[in-house]
């Protein structure tokens, strides 16, 4: 099962999510996009989970995905997933442009059980990056974050304002 809950009313952040609905919402019995309560209960039955994206910089879409042990299916034309300078995002998650939302049935059931399998395992492996621990632990969301942050630091290019 492929699922996306949708945010009920007042919280479509973004067109992406409009596209979504127009395009599945009780279309397919194999792709959900529904807009009701049950989350939860359907990321952790669902085998895919859509991630896409809104006005925000991040989702916190992509993190119940991977908590409910579900690969997240990341629909955008130009998003960096969080620490991908540190996780390898293809090895546990799908990427799709949104022009391509009409195709996630065929673009996901195109993915072998195998390859879903491997990717699912590694959702469980990545998932201690996201978790926030006190007091901090290697390799949890609080070193991810600090990491990040001294990558970005870390390429800053200094200018000489005298040169």
């Amino acid at each position: 099962m492929i699922s996306c809950h949708d945010w009920g009313p007042g919280h479509l952040h973004g067109n992406i999510r409009y596209l979504l609905l127009s395009t599945w919402k009780n279309k397919d019995e194999n792709v959900q996009v529904y807009d009701e309560d049950s989350y939860h209960t359907k990321l952790r039955s669902s085998r895919f989970c859509l991630c896409p994206s809104g006005y925000e910089v991040a989702s916190p879409r992509i993190v119940e995905a991977i908590f409910a042990e579900c690969v997240p299916v990341l629909i955008s034309d130009s998003y960096v997933p969080p620490f991908s300078d540190f996780l390898n995002w293809k090895s546990f998650s799908v990427h799709i442009d949104v022009k391509e939302i009409p195709n996630i049935k065929k673009i996901l059931m195109g993915i072998s059980k195998r390859q879903y399998l491997k990717m699912q395992r590694r959702v469980k492996q990545v998932q201690k990056h996201f978790v926030p621990n006190e007091p901090p632990k290697r390799f949890d969301i609080f070193h991810m974050t600090i990491h990040s942050i001294s990558l970005g630091r870390l390429n800053i290019r200094i200018h000489d304002d005298d040169q």
